[in-house]
């Protein structure tokens, strides 16, 4: 059995720099833009990865990843399609994610939500600076999806 860790880009954000993987073998992992490889500024959904790991204070985190799996030509294609078909904007590829991402997105804010602001808020506090910060994102990146 390998000691590396292995699975799938379950969703990525380039505007935020962060995602999340899912394990072959576990619970989804926390992904930055500085652990991914050298020349490369995003992840596609399913892509298949395989990375170090961490255990970091809101639970693993993916250190160095690995491209199992690189997008096809097809998938580079329809991306500037998306793009012309909202006014001609090339400048910026349109990242809107589809309805099976978008709900692994909600279901990562509803666990983030429950495991990290609801235990404070019952003990009549409001979460650190930082982790507010860290989930306001979440919300704001999930609200942006949904107001496309």
């Amino acid at each position: 059995m390998s000691a590396v860790p292995t699975g799938k880009v379950k969703w990525y954000d380039v505007e935020k720099g962060f995602g999340f993987l899912s394990q072959d073998e576990g619970e989804d992992v926390y992904v930055r833009s500085s652990a991914l490889p050298d020349g490369v500024e995003a992840l596609k959904p399913g892509q298949r990865v395989e990375f170090g790991m961490a255990a970091g204070r809101r639970g693993p985190q993916a250190l160095s990843l690995k491209l199992l799996e690189t997008p096809s030509l097809r998938e580079e294609r329809g991306r500037g399609e998306r793009g012309d078909r909202r006014g001609g904007r090339n400048d910026a590829p349109v990242n809107r994610k589809t309805p099976d991402e978008l709900h692994g997105l909600i279901e990562d804010m509803i666990t983030l939500l429950e495991t990290k602001v609801q235990p404070d808020l019952r003990r009549g506090k409001y979460p650190d600076r930082k982790t507010a910060q860290r989930i306001a994102e979440v919300v704001r990146g999930v609200a942006r999806e949904l107001d496309h």
